[in-house]
């Protein structure tokens, strides 16, 4: 009764997620803020990615 991510789906999630870790890796935050992040955005994907979208640091292009 898992949910599995397939197909279309699942591409647009892996997009997503290199786009998020990108993102972490590339902002401001300290490191430990960075180790945090991703490994929340790799462990639970979609969970994640949602959670960094609304809460997570933003990028070095945002803050100029």
């Amino acid at each position: 009764m898992g949910v599995e991510v397939t197909g279309i789906g699942g591409l647009i999630l892996l997009v997503l997620n290199i786009w998020a870790l990108v993102s972490i890796i590339g902002s401001n935050a300290s490191t430990g803020s960075k180790v945090g992040w991703s490994l929340l955005v790799l462990v639970l994907p979609l969970v994640g990615f949602i959670i960094w979208l609304i809460a997570g640091p933003r990028s070095k292009s945002a803050s100029v």
